[in-house]
């Protein structure tokens, strides 16, 4: 068991990648699993109270990797723009009650306007929350999400975008995070991995696979190992940067949702243990 544990030090889950449990269940069955992390979607806590749910997880010996997710900041109306940043203000309040670090930013985009306002405005939004995540110490880590969520998701599409624009805000409070599921297809993405070391802004790492073929492209990711990508050379890409956490699984799908939990949970282990 001992050595078990040992290799999965580094195995976060996503609340969401196990949607039927409730969180006073994922927490102590990943526990049981050895998982030592966890990344808690902002579902997960409705009706409850964050404080006290931060505790429950960490009773389990669990780290509170992130707060999932923040951002949303494009919109034609400057009033929508207002609340959108209003309400990632209380997003962080949220994540310093839940006793975590860091909140993810899926940034956000309006189909009403082009690309290029959308992603003015999300670094607007951004920066007018700047101060409110200093206060309370936690990180903002900007996600590209894959170019097929430009339309509503987000108007950061690469890494590339997603580094240019922490370099133009240029605070130790934003900086990315990668998913390989919406960046392993380009071509660009060693390099701009290697920029995230320089940088020293790489936040976190997610991890899952493009299925083929992939019948939903929301609702059908696959387990590590399952798809095209090529999970192992983007790890040891991350970890030449001198990144040292976790690796993130996160993985939206109907049919695992659909599946016993339990003996999901067991894939998911044995699938990070064999490719991240």
């Amino acid at each position: 068991m001992a050595s078990e544990i040992q290799d999965t030090a580094k195995l976060c889950i996503h609340s969401i990648t196990t949607k039927p449990w409730e969180i006073e269940t994922a927490a102590p069955r990943y526990a049981e699993a050895g998982v030592k992390g966890i990344t808690v979607w902002r579902n997960a806590l409705e009706g409850r109270n964050v404080e006290k749910t931060g505790q429950m997880i960490r009773s389990q010996g669990l780290e509170i990797i992130s707060l999932c997710r923040g951002g949303f900041f494009p919109n034609r109306e400057k009033q929508k723009r207002k609340e959108a940043i209003e309400e990632n203000k209380k997003i962080i309040e949220e994540a310093a009650a839940l006793g975590t670090p860091m909140v993810v930013l899926v940034c956000g985009a309006d189909p009403k306007q082009s690309l290029e306002v959308s992603r003015k405005q999300i670094q607007e939004g951004i920066v007018e929350t700047l101060d409110h995540a200093g206060k309370h110490n936690v990180k903002l880590a900007i996600e590209p999400l894959h170019p097929m969520y430009a339309d509503t998701r987000s108007a950061i599409n690469t890494l590339k975008q997603a580094n240019d624009m922490a370099e133009r805000i240029q605070s130790p409070h934003v900086g990315v995070a990668v998913d390989v599921y919406h960046l392993w297809w380009d071509e660009a993405l060693k390099e701009e991995i290697t920029r995230c070391g320089s940088n020293d802004n790489l936040f976190a790492f997610h991890v899952c696979d493009w299925k083929v073929p992939t019948n939903d492209f929301l609702l059908d990711r696959g387990l590590m190992g399952e798809g095209c990508i090529d999970i192992p050379q983007i790890r040891e890409w991350v970890g030449n940067t001198g990144f040292n956490g976790m690796s993130e699984v996160e993985i939206f799908s109907s049919n695992y949702w659909a599946m016993d939990q339990d003996e999901y949970l067991d894939k998911i282990v044995k699938a990070y243990l064999e490719y991240v």
